[in-house]
């Protein structure tokens, strides 16, 4: 079956040095041919060629480069266009190529091709997405590996473990009137116990570190007027947000990016959380307790210049409820101030003694070890929630397994581990229906 030929600019939009138009499909070539008139286009090859629209008109000079299939990233016929940088130029590029039989591409179709022409599996095409929104260095070297096929081995081990027991059990389900052997019965026990510890080892590390891939959230919590929005600012080294002594200046929660070390973080400013009747400040204190739960680290802050009060106390009450699963740095702002707070009731969280109006390095560089320890370049993990469940899924299977092995049901345990399997496999392998994948790559960027 004919291959569409879809079309696209490959590079954002916008002035830049160059831009990028991708084609893919059986009339690439041909497309291509039309546009640059003169000379044949070998594969891959760099061509300096001037462009022509369907109606004569000279578009631009550029490279075009044509990978003809299957190598190429569709598998398709591919030719990219490097033309001078410009929304115009490109645009220009692609009606053309659409005069020509062309049509638009949708997001990620580029990618989705890749993957059903076998160039790539399901993980890396997830790695590719998440590799060109990377947040960290350290999240594009985890990106990276996937791309050349970590997750694929370490998918195919697992399943071939599986299926192992799998043929074990086969076997002896055609005698079944004949009680499994003890000590093959062990055996399998102790290799589906190494393989569910395998899975769930990497679950957790996934989940706790999945900030790496999508990007840590810092929420800056205190009562108001503690010094929040200060410190915002401190971190971003401009004034974001609006600093006043009137306490509920800020009444809604201020969200920016800001690089700590060798990541890319998300600041959330929440606004002071304390007992009001105003409507819109309820409102602001309520997201402000949204925005702790959704954190990946809280930055408390308590005002040094003042005896802890009821707003305080609220605060410490939240610590202490999310102390175990929210990574925090407490700090004792406004030292420049004489001091009034006691202290005592902070020890527990070993607080920081700052003034965020004149430095807030102690913080930032609190902040930088913290993320640090979160690094896992040696570390296998998942990196998409799609992976994470398809994980979780293969471990209910394997501990529901558990029961119908001890009873001696082989037709049941073998059902599970069936299971198992397909649960394992789908996190590299294609699903079958269309619209599962029409969703998933749904969420890539035009032209990839």
């Amino acid at each position: 079956m004919n291959a569409e030929t879809i079309c696209a600019i490959a590079t954002p939009h916008g002035i830049g040095g160059i831009s990028i138009v991708r084609l893919s499909g059986d009339k690439a070539l041909n497309i291509a041919q039309k546009m640059v008139r003169q000379g044949q286009l070998k594969p891959r090859f760099a061509h300096l060629r001037t462009l022509f629209d369907h109606e004569d008109a000279i578009i631009d000079e550029a490279i075009v480069l044509f990978f003809r299939n299957p190598h190429s990233f569709t598998g398709e016929d591919v030719v990219e266009f490097q033309s001078h940088g410009g929304t115009i130029t490109a645009q220009r590029i692609i009606e053309t190529a659409l005069a020509y039989g062309a049509r638009l591409a949708n997001p990620g179709e580029f990618t989705k091709r890749a993957v059903l022409n076998g160039k790539m599996d399901l993980s890396q095409a997830e790695a590719v997405a998440k590799l060109i929104e990377s947040k960290s260095i350290d999240a594009a070297k985890i990106l990276s590996r996937q791309l050349k096929g970590e997750l694929q081995t370490y998918v195919d081990t697992l399943r071939d473990k599986l299926v192992e027991i799998l043929a074990f059990i086969e076997v002896n389900i055609d005698y079944a009137e004949e009680d499994l052997p003890e000590t093959l019965q062990k055996e399998i026990e102790t290799k589906l116990h190494e393989i569910d510890r395998e899975i769930t080892r990497t679950v957790e590390t996934s989940e706790s570190r999945e900030g790496l891939i999508e990007g840590f959230k810092v929420a800056i919590v205190g009562k108001p007027n503690v010094g929040k929005s200060s410190l915002l600012n401190a971190l971003l080294r401009y004034d974001r947000a609006i600093i006043s002594d009137i306490a509920g200046t800020t009444r809604d929660t201020i969200e920016e990016e800001v690089k700590i070390g060798t990541h890319l973080v998300k600041i959330v400013d929440t606004a002071g959380i304390r007992e009001s009747s105003d409507t819109i400040e309820k409102i602001g204190i309520e997201r402000s307790m949204a925005a702790i739960e959704s954190a990946d680290i809280v930055i408390a802050l308590f005002d040094g210049s003042q005896p802890i009060d009821t707003n305080d106390e609220e605060i410490l009450r939240l610590l202490e409820q999310f102390h175990e699963v929210k990574e925090m740095i407490v700090a004792i702002n406004k030292s420049d101030l004489p001091q009034q707070i006691e202290r005592e009731k902070l020890a527990p969280f070993h607080p920081l003694s700052i003034s965020t109006r004149q430095d807030a390095s102690k913080i930032i560089d609190a902040l930088r070890k913290l993320l640090d320890t979160k690094n896992s370049e040696d570390a296998f993990m998942l990196i998409s929630r799609r992976q994470i469940d398809a994980a979780k899924e293969t471990h209910a299977a394997i501990l529901r397994s558990f029961a119908f092995l001890e009873t001696g049901e082989l037709e049941l345990f073998a059902y599970e581990i069936n299971d198992a399997i397909n649960a394992i496999a789908s996190i590299t392998s294609a699903f079958e229906r269309d619209e599962i994948l029409d969703k998933m790559f749904g969420s890539f960027c035009l032209g990839k």
